[in-house]
């Protein structure tokens, strides 16, 4: 299944040429792959590049809404600094343990939190927790008509400068063919639209996979 909008030769030279990655990760993206879900996992170039964004922002607290088989974990928990954490938030017991497997193996086991149940619920202990301004990046990829609680609730926990990364903004094109109306599209379409006036933040649309959002939460 293809992962980003280039065309099939090039995305394949961006994964296998461009997109280095651990024996670890190699093995995890091929046991997604054989899923029937496999298209629910981030591309490799994806990957690499959540980690440089833990690395540019120094992070120390990073919050993931949705993580499937654990390789956007893996590649953010890989860079993160000594007593760094990624804060894993997911409904599957199923597909979690795959991602389990993989830390572990990976040994960054103790840099992830993973915490099982209704996301919005998570966060909002977080939030008690730890404070508002107590992270350092979130990346939201998860059921799409909750995107807008899971970016009102992210946009809370980073702190001002701290990045929240938004997956799949472009849907395959389907945001931008108004003839489409199912949940997931006009979710993604409205919430595109409320970022791009949001002045809370900076943010700006990459064509990185299936669209990535950044938006930077101002002082």
């Amino acid at each position: 299944m293809a992962r980003t909008f280039l065309p099939e030769p090039l995305e394949q030279y961006l994964f296998d040429v461009l997109s280095p990655r651990t024996p670890v990760q190699e093995r995890l993206r091929k046991e997604t792959q054989a899923l029937p879900q496999a298209g629910m996992q981030i591309g490799p170039d994806q990957g690499l590049f959540l980690g440089l964004l833990v690395r540019m922002l120094d992070a120390r607290r990073v919050v993931e809404v949705g993580t499937f088989t654990g390789y956007s974990a893996l590649a953010m928990a890989m860079a993160l600094p000594p007593g760094g954490r990624v804060l894993c938030c997911d409904i599957s017991e199923e597909f979690t343990a795959i991602a389990r497997r993989y830390w572990k193996e990976a040994g960054v086991e103790d840099r992830i939190d993973l915490r099982l149940g209704p996301a919005t619920e998570t966060l909002g202990r977080l939030l008690e927790k730890e404070g508002p301004g107590s992270q350092d990046l979130a990346f939201i990829d998860a059921d799409k008509p909750s995107y807008d609680a899971y970016y009102e609730a992210c946009l809370r926990l980073v702190r001002p400068g701290g990045i929240i990364a938004i997956d799949n903004v472009l849907w395959s094109g389907r945001v931008a063919d108004p003839s489409v109306t199912d949940a997931n599209t006009s979710a993604l379409r409205a919430l595109n639209l409320k970022i791009r006036d949001d002045r809370r933040v900076d943010a700006v649309v990459l064509g990185i996979g299936d669209g990535l959002t950044l938006a930077r939460r101002k002082a």
